[in-house]
């Protein structure tokens, strides 16, 4: 086994506003044979109250994404190796003010659907209007909330006028959501359901579906698509897998050529000790972070007091090295420690771990100890660490003897349904960046409509500070309010960030490009893979 780390090249958190035009991407010439079958723990259901988990204006979480930058295209994309976004549907794109509060694109001539429908400039406004029509409790439009109209001037030009500057907008059009559906495959008013999707992207999509469940995605190459990116393969098949074991078991007997998100740290360890054999491990760059969030209109953690004792006692140190290893670093922000505007926040507050410190708050709030919480989490949605991760919280918590903590797991077609509806106190959530930038790690949890219907509400934060950040096109002038933001969270800890992750593939000799097939914000890029020599 060969262990390669990658250190791929990065422009994080740097946005300019003026984008220009996109070029061509080198490579090799697409592959034939058979498909190239990557191996994931993504589950992918659809169930009474997520009937439509990969329409554009619904899916939101990694795995869902990845199924659609394969097949739903975007006016801009962001290119192998991160950075800034480049156009993709689009010929040209830019701020065309100096406010940042205008944007125009210009479409590629000759675009079409998968099935030889044109794609038109009224085909993008149509895809844009119906995700803020629909607004999806998922909370993905919030992504778009920015725009105030799009218009469009013939075929070919759209322009969207903002409500406020926003720097990070070209990002934001680069993320599923914006990406162009065919009206007369998508309903302007309500959700696709199921596991059907069409668009003009580099690949088409064959599901095959059990039990309301994918189990496993063929994408084929699109002939018809034309934009930035350069398929190195003629089909690559997605498979999941219910557990990392049964996932690596089909790699070491050929049955996959590909394993990714999400394999265990027993599982990395092992294939990082193991010197022989014909599979690489990759260690690439990852902007993934794990993280605590908070009903704080619930009785038992309605006390900032209570919220700041836990931030006070956890030990995310000892959390990261028993259960993680070197796969995970301590995280004391929101914002990961590599994107510009992260700043240590938690850690100036509460210092080192305090059950001291700990008691002090909850005396002087008039807290009667120990406070009975359960502290809830997803048992297959961020792998197999899941668990121990969570009984090294209780564990902690139990032994300051100021909390009385139980712990309870549940699938995530029903534990994200429930926690949408607030029936949890407590909860363990995982964020994979819509885009390598501080604002997608704030506004997410922070502003109106956020990802995870918190009730927490802080009118500095959102009327001033995140609209203050979005105006900066240079993020590192926007740093004084991502760092205000940063430490508001701290103090009132709507949310506990825990640590932030690596990631990792696996592969099987004879694959190229798999040092490119997941970026930093773990998206995953299948149209890199090839078959040939690889190292």
């Amino acid at each position: 086994m060969n262990r390669k780390t990658l250190v791929l090249p990065t422009v994080v958190g740097l946005l300019a506003p003026v984008l220009a035009a996109c070029g061509s991407v080198e490579g090799g010439s697409s592959g034939g044979g058979d498909a190239i079958v990557v191996g994931t723990t993504d589950r992918f259901t659809a169930s009474k109250d997520a009937p439509a988990p990969i329409d554009p204006a619904y899916a939101y979480d990694v795995g869902t994404w990845n199924i659609l930058r394969q097949t739903v295209q975007t006016l801009m994309v962001q290119p192998t190796g991160d950075g800034e976004p480049v156009p993709d549907a689009a010929e040209k794109c830019a701020f065309t003010d100096t406010g940042n509060e205008r944007y125009a694109c210009t479409l590629r001539k000759g675009l079409a659907f998968s099935n030889g429908d044109p794609v038109k400039a009224s085909d993008v406004k149509f895809s844009i209007d119906r995700a803020l029509r629909i607004q999806a409790d998922s909370g993905v439009s919030a992504l778009l909330s920015t725009i105030d109209t799009v218009e469009t001037q013939g075929d070919r030009e759209v322009i969207f006028h903002l409500k406020t500057a926003d720097a990070t907008f070209p990002f934001k059009l680069s993320t599923p959501v914006a990406g162009i559906v065919n009206p007369a495959d998508y309903d302007k008013d309500k959700l696709r359901d199921g596991f059907d999707v069409d668009g003009s992207g580099p690949y088409t999509l064959h599901a095959e579906v059990e039990k309301d469940e994918l189990t496993r995605a063929t994408f084929t190459k699109n002939t018809l698509y034309k934009g930035q990116l350069t398929p190195k393969n003629d089909k690559v098949e997605l498979r999941s897998f219910p557990d990392a074991d049964a996932m690596g078991t089909a790699l070491s007997k050929g049955d996959i050529d590909l394993m990714t998100r999400t394999m265990s740290p027993d599982q990395i360890r092992k294939l990082d000790a193991d010197s022989k054999g014909d599979i690489d491990l990759l260690q690439m760059p990852g902007l993934e972070i794990r993280y605590l969030a908070f009903d704080t209109d619930a009785p038992t953690v309605k006390s900032r007091a209570v919220r700041q004792a836990m931030a006070q006692i956890i030990d995310r140190a000892k959390l990261v090295a028993k259960v993680y290893g070197d796969q995970a670093e301590p995280l004391y922000s929101l914002v990961p420690a590599t994107i510009t505007g992260h700043s240590n926040s938690f850690f100036n507050k509460y210092g080192d771990p305090s059950v001291s410190k700990a008691k002090s708050l909850m005396e002087k709030a008039g807290i009667t100890t120990p406070v009975k919480l359960t502290l809830h989490y997803t048992t297959d949605h961020y792998g197999s660490a899941t668990k121990p991760e969570f009984e090294e919280l209780r564990k902690q918590l139990n032994a300051s003897g100021l909390f009385d903590v139980t712990i309870q797991g549940a699938p995530w077609s029903a534990f994200r349904p429930a926690e949408k509806k607030g029936k949890y106190d407590v909860y363990g959530m995982g964020w994979f960046p819509d885009f390598p930038d501080a604002d997608n790690y704030l506004a997410p949890f922070l502003d109106k409509d956020n990802f995870l219907n918190l009730p927490y509400v802080n009118a500095r934060i959102r009327g001033t500070l995140i609209p203050e950040s979005r105006r900066e096109a240079d993020r590192l002038t926007a740093s004084g309010s991502l760092t205000d933001i940063q430490d508001i969270v701290a103090e009132d800890v709507p949310v506990l960030p825990l640590w932030q992750g690596k990631q990792y593939i696996a592969a099987r000799d004879g694959i190229t490009g798999a040092e490119r097939a997941l970026n930093s914000s773990a998206t995953l890029q299948l149209w890199e893979l090839g078959r040939g020599v690889s190292n």
